[in-house]
């Protein structure tokens, strides 16, 4: 079994370092790592720390590490848009999203998103596809946390500048001729991928994004849930740029 992972702020300036508050109770308390044990430490950014457990108290460890690492930033990097699901749908997306490599998720009103994402509750419910992302990339092993970005809200025009200034975009839509297995792909930069809520991508919102440069693909004849899409789709994408 490999080396869990937990999350600092910065890694370790020396070769010890107590890990302590909720990483450290969870690494304590919760998986009930001994002495001899070995961990990682992940600022989020690439840049990890190998190192082994010497002591362990109330809530905190303490570790000796033994190795250092910085991990280059993914590039293409792959911008999940994901339209905003009702019920737990989208949380699910995110978390698969996040073990299977997005880098950066926007959340998207949809004009056929049932969930409204406004004011105080749109707020909490983004920070709850941060906290998901987080957990889902300890889970995953992850030493780059991806982000979620833009207004709780995001408009489809917020959407569309976004598509118009990446290397590729690309709308998932049933009706699409086009397949993602064989579009073209970019070596460098963006690679958005705009996933619809449950009722879908209007007729108007796909035209949006059509005239912001993005091309309208399926991944075969089924239509897939919004919670399934975007992993379904990350994974062609990670397989097409050697990343799997």
């Amino acid at each position: 079994m490999s080396a869990p992972l937990f999350l600092v702020e910065s890694l370790p300036a020396g070769s010890s370092y107590t890990l302590d508050g909720p990483e450290g109770h969870h690494a304590a308390t919760v998986q009930r790592l001994r002495v001899g044990e070995a961990l990682i430490l992940a600022d989020g950014r690439g840049g990890t720390a190998r190192a082994e457990v010497t002591a362990v108290g109330r809530g905190s460890v303490e570790v000796m590490v033994s190795a250092v690492g910085q991990e280059p930033a993914a590039d293409p990097r792959l911008v999940v848009v994901q339209g905003i699901a009702k019920g737990d749908r989208g949380e699910l997306a995110v978390q698969a999203m996040t073990e299977v490599g997005v880098d950066e998720i926007l959340p998207w009103a949809a004009s056929r998103s049932v969930a409204q994402w406004r004011g105080d509750r749109g707020v909490k419910a983004r920070d709850k596809w941060a906290a998901t992302t987080r957990e889902a990339a300890k889970q995953a092993r992850r030493s780059w946390l991806p982000v979620v970005t833009g207004d709780p809200d995001c408009s489809t025009k917020v959407v569309a500048a976004r598509i118009a200034g990446a290397a590729a975009a690309f709308v998932l839509h049933e009706e699409a001729t086009g397949r993602l297995t064989t579009a073209a792909l970019p070596e460098q930069g963006d690679i958005v991928l705009v996933v619809g809520p449950e009722g879908g991508i209007s007729d108007a919102e796909l035209e949006a994004f059509r005239e912001a440069g993005a091309t309208p693909v399926r991944l075969g004849t089924a239509v897939l849930r919004t919670s399934t899409a975007g992993v379904a789709a990350l994974a062609v994408l990670n397989s097409r740029l050697t990343r799997w």
